[in-house]
């Protein structure tokens, strides 16, 4: 999202809190839903073998491998109000008034848009997730949320393999997209190993409802470039519109996080990000990728910290070399336009 313009994602599945953050690339994002081009699940196959030599652990390996058996999605229609401000499956919309299905707009969303939606591949979690993987943790039996999960893929991977997921989100339209049946409850993986997968939608933790209905007991929470200090800190002003207003204070966050998990459970911010403009030029909030969050926050709440703004570039390149971000109409100078950072917390035993 090289310009992002998706600044109010609040993004929030065993007793790890995976926090992580993609990149910031217009070559990542769709400028609206839609029909595409004749993208399948297959192109998902393709991208999880260019990655799999990239990952040591086997159970990432295993999370690449199902992408191959993930369903495939028909087109689907959603309707939206002028603003885009609200979204209705059609099944919601037949049940409004006549008058205020009159004033919806239609859109068609394909199954790329499904899988990808505006933040591109699910399957850049493998970095991270092999990160976890390499310290021990696997998700079979175990709970994790995804803080601003963007789009579905990992969740349904992840509970294919066995794992209790959660994602929370602030995005209108997901809300409406991931409303079919299917889209949630018990998954079943090509081995017959079954998880479930559960979305929560609104501001986390500032709304008490969000927060109860999210729940306690993880292992793991995810977030992918949400928790970036470009968007809730930046060290200029910018818009309104590019930054993500958690609700609460820094220690209130990082309590809510702690109070989730169980003890021994982690938590991973990983943020992959462009690089920031000169002085002369506007400042980017999304090409600062470091915790939001000083260490002081995570140590006076009670966490353990394993990595701090830990920088992740060389693997993160060579991740997005095997995506190919570095190919086609819009190339990205991966040396000079890609950066990762992660930060890893556990809440002691």
């Amino acid at each position: 999202m090289a310009a992002c313009s998706h600044p109010s994602r609040t993004r929030a599945a065993s007793a790890v809190i995976i926090l992580l953050a993609g990149v910031c690339a217009p070559w990542l994002m769709a400028a609206d839903a839609g029909p595409s081009s004749a993208w399948t699940v297959a192109a998902l196959k393709q991208e999880a073998e260019a990655l799999r030599g990239l990952v040591r652990t086997a159970w990432v390996k295993e999370f690449l491998g199902g992408a191959a058996s993930l369903p495939s999605i028909p087109t689907r229609t959603l309707l939206h109000d002028a603003g885009k401000t609200r979204f209705y499956s059609e099944a919601e919309a037949a049940r409004l008034s006549e008058t205020e299905r009159a004033a919806l707009e239609p859109i068609e969303v394909d199954e790329e848009f499904y899988y990808n939606t505006r933040y591109g591949t699910p399957l850049a979690y493998a970095r991270p997730l092999d990160l976890l993987g390499r310290r021990g943790f696997s998700p079979s039996g175990r709970k994790i949320l995804d803080f601003g999960f963007g789009g579905i893929g990992q969740l349904r991977l992840l509970a294919r393999m066995g794992a209790s997921t959660v994602g929370i989100e602030v995005d209108p339209m997901t809300r409406a997209l991931y409303s079919w049946p299917g889209d949630q409850g018990t998954m079943t993986g090509p081995q017959g190993t079954e998880g479930s997968l559960r979305l929560v939608y609104g501001r986390f933790p500032a709304q008490a409802s969000v927060k109860r209905e999210a729940g306690e007991g993880y292992d793991l929470i995810v977030s992918k470039n949400v928790l970036k200090r470009g968007y809730i800190h930046p060290e200029k002003p910018v818009p309104e519109r590019q930054r993500i207003d958690l609700g609460v204070t820094d220690d209130e966050f990082v309590r809510a996080l702690f109070a989730m998990l169980k003890p021994g459970g982690r938590v991973l911010i990983y943020n992959l990000s462009p690089a920031q403009n000169p002085p002369d030029k506007p400042y980017i909030p999304w090409a600062d990728g470091r915790c939001p969050f000083e260490r002081p926050v995570w140590k006076a709440v009670g966490f353990r910290i394993v990595e701090f703004d830990q920088d992740d570039s060389a693997a993160a390149r060579k991740m997005a070399h095997a995506l190919q971000w570095d190919a086609g109409e819009q190339p990205m100078n991966l040396e000079k336009d890609l950066f990762a950072h992660y930060t890893l917390a556990v809440k002691p035993d």
